[in-house]
């Protein structure tokens, strides 16, 4: 489909999310998993050969240890070896060997499942993308896994000192937070994916701005434009509103789980963030709702002075058709059919028609 030229210079891809270089061709069952501790509110990055099991036992020796499991594309080996040390329910080892799921949380045991989404925008395509992330979190223990090959800038260490280098904020550079680790990387998490609506709005608003353009422009590809950045805006609306049902469920656990409030009143500035972007994904749907609606009068309009213009000449060419009948009836007895100004005297009356009609629907904008 052609698309109009863009009269705004601007960058609408996401910052936060971004695909690991190399990604697309690593081989399934390479593992890419890494391994990261906090102790006492420091971040220290464990050694490549690291165990799952290695990390059980680093926090088993102390309270104030947590383990930070990241899987930027996990293969079925690792969900394994994961399901084995912690000892998973099947359902939930099910859950996370298969992608494409809606967000949403649920409890096994001890264990705490969500399934997230985050989005951004592609500019090019005028296409908005997703990203699935299952998170597994256990006491002093959390486990992310990224169904789609996209990470999150500052997540991993090796990506914070990267991030810091360009002034962006990184998800795990506050010590306070990470004091209450594993909920407050949760809770990071879920902000930098919130977060990353923003940018996707902003691309989708423009794209709406030019579609209106083009509806009062009369462009014939307008309607087909319309009906994909609906399905983009209905696809992102599924996204929050599915994650604001799990900062509800989040949110309804603070007391049974004894949820610090530090972290309530972090999650609850997420929810604040969450339920704007939510209600503007939902304005932007009302309002291409309404573009669409505008267009299809638009188009009748049209269709209709088509119609006028048709019925016009359609008129004007039926009045010498009909004398043009009339005189050419195979009948002997026709008084003027042996006249000399017969002739001349018909096509004369089939111009004089015409032009009479000519000026009478030129009058009333028919033609």
């Amino acid at each position: 489909m052609a698309q109009p030229s863009r009269e705004e210079s601007h960058s609408r891809r996401s910052g936060v999310f971004r695909r690991r270089a190399g990604t697309g061709t690593e081989p399934d069952s390479v593992s890419t998993r890494r391994i990261r501790y906090i102790d006492d509110g420091h971040l220290v990055v464990a050694p490549p050969e690291t165990s799952v099991e290695d990390a059980l036992a680093f926090t088993e020796a102390d309270e104030n240890r947590t383990a930070l499991l990241l899987y930027p594309k996990p293969t079925p080996e690792d969900v394994a070896e994961l399901a084995s040390a912690w000892e998973l329910h099947p359902l939930l080892v099910e859950d996370l060997l298969h992608a494409g799921q809606r967000p949403k949380l649920e409890r096994y045991e001890d264990a705490l499942f969500l399934v997230v989404r985050s989005a951004w925008y592609v500019d090019d395509a005028e296409d908005v993308d997703f990203a699935e992330f299952h998170i597994l979190v256990r006491p002093r223990a959390i486990a992310v896994f990224c169904q789609d090959g996209r990470w999150i800038d500052g997540l991993d260490a090796d990506d914070a000192s990267g991030a810091a280098d360009r002034g962006d904020r990184t998800l795990l550079e506050d010590a306070r937070l990470l004091q209450h680790a594993p909920e407050s990387i949760v809770y990071r998490l879920l902000d930098a994916i919130v977060d990353g609506y923003a940018p996707v709005i902003r691309g989708l608003a423009i794209d709406r701005e030019q579609i209106e353009r083009q509806v009062f422009g009369g462009e014939a590809s307008v309607t087909e434009r319309i009906y994909r950045l609906s399905q983009e805006i209905i696809d992102l609306q599924q996204a929050t509103s599915g994650l604001a049902d799990v900062l509800a469920a989040l949110r309804g656990g603070f007391h049974r789980y004894d949820i610090p409030d530090p972290l309530r009143t972090y999650l609850q500035d997420v929810a604040d963030h969450l339920s704007r972007v939510h209600t503007r994904v939902g304005e932007l749907r009302d309002s291409l709702a309404q573009i669409l609606t505008v267009n299809s009068t638009l188009v009748a309009q049209r269709q209709n002075e088509d119609m006028k213009k048709i019925s016009g000449w359609a008129a004007i060419l039926f009045a010498p058709t009909l004398i043009g009948a009339i005189y050419g009836m195979n009948f002997d007895n026709m008084p003027e059919l042996h006249w000399a100004f017969g002739y001349p005297l018909a096509v004369g009356a089939m111009l004089a028609f015409a032009l009479v009609l000519y000026v009478i629907f030129k009058r009333q904008k028919w033609m």
